[in-house]
């Protein structure tokens, strides 16, 4: 049986609110695994952010791309898998960045004091478009 996703429920899984875990390469270990807030429209590019002196950071400009994965964890279990290159890296605006991902993940009135509780940090916008897909949705199974 053939579970892999077709391009448009693909692109809507991975639109969908999930915590993904991103694996960035390190050259003196292996591939470090990170949960991070992400944002997606399909065919578009995967936007995220993170603390502009975090080891992901380092790691991130270092390897130039890295790989996302998203799930769920409830049967029917799905997953999408995308890997690709960093499209542009730029200071994250508190306004129109990080405020919609923090409205996304938490609501509205926790959302508000995330972005409160961060304001002064110095994050980065990240960009990827995905290149390579690996998608399974064993809910075809059972359909």
């Amino acid at each position: 049986m053939d579970y892999r996703m077709t391009k448009d429920e693909r692109e809507s899984f991975l639109a969908d609110l999930h915590v993904g875990v991103i694996g960035i390469s390190s050259p003196k270990r292996a591939p470090i695994l990170l949960p991070i807030w992400y944002t997606y429209e399909p065919g578009g590019e995967i936007n995220f952010i993170t603390s502009k002196d975090s080891k992901k950071t380092q790691l991130l400009a270092t390897a130039g791309r890295f790989t996302l994965c998203v799930q769920n964890e409830d049967p029917p279990y799905q997953y999408v898998s995308v890997e690709g290159r960093i499209t542009s890296t730029e200071d994250a605006g508190h306004e129109k960045d990080l405020r919609p991902i923090a409205y996304r993940y938490l609501g509205k009135k926790e959302g508000e004091e995330y972005v409160e509780e961060t304001k002064g940090v110095e994050e980065l916008l990240i960009r990827m478009m995905p290149e390579k897909w690996s998608t399974a949705d064993y809910g075809k199974e059972i359909a």
